[in-house]
């Protein structure tokens, strides 16, 4: 009995309509994560930078002949356990440069410690094996940096990937 409820799922499966789904792109990020969210401070915020963070939705195996397509998992920590971390703008791109969507409404402030997160699901290939993220962020004063990563989960037949893919920073502008 046991065989029979995933063998008659998998063939049922063909009946429902599969729509394709695309990046989370009108996530609400005030909502999802209320709980790693903060007031937006408010003292001039005097410290800034920014991350590029390679990601890949798509990677050519095989010699080419096979494509792999990925979940993109982008997570940006704030690692000061004193200050909040405003986010201004979390930006995705394809290989070509394109930018293919913007996740934030308004900048958003990150609880100590506190993580957000974009998630891009695998049948989302519009990035391409370029894609990549820009995220800017600031703080009123001196912080510790923020950790920003990609995790592409992905796989073809019953091999099975995952990998991270750091963030690195192109700017910071003010004190040091």
């Amino acid at each position: 009995m046991r065989f029979v409820v995933p063998l008659l799922a998998g063939l049922l499966c063909p009946l429902v309509p599969i729509t394709p789904v695309l990046a989370q792109s009108k996530v609400d990020l005030e909502q999802t994560f209320a709980n790693s969210l903060t007031t937006m401070p408010t003292e001039e915020l005097a410290i800034s930078g920014g991350f590029y963070v390679p990601a890949y939705s798509s990677v050519a195996m095989s010699q080419g002949k096979l494509r792999v397509d990925f979940s993109v998992t982008l997570s940006v920590h704030n690692a000061s356990e004193t200050q909040a971390l405003v986010v201004r703008r979390i930006a995705y791109f394809d290989t070509a440069g394109k930018q293919v969507e913007s996740y934030l409404k308004a900048p958003v402030a990150v609880k100590p410690l506190a993580t957000i997160s974009i998630s891009i699901p695998t049948d989302d290939v519009r990035g391409g094996t370029g894609a990549n993220f820009i995220v800017d962020w600031a703080a009123t004063g001196e912080i510790a940096e923020p950790v920003v990563e990609a995790l592409m989960v992905g796989g073809v037949a019953n091999a099975h990937y995952a990998f991270i893919s750091q963030g690195r920073p192109t700017r910071t502008v003010g004190r040091k």
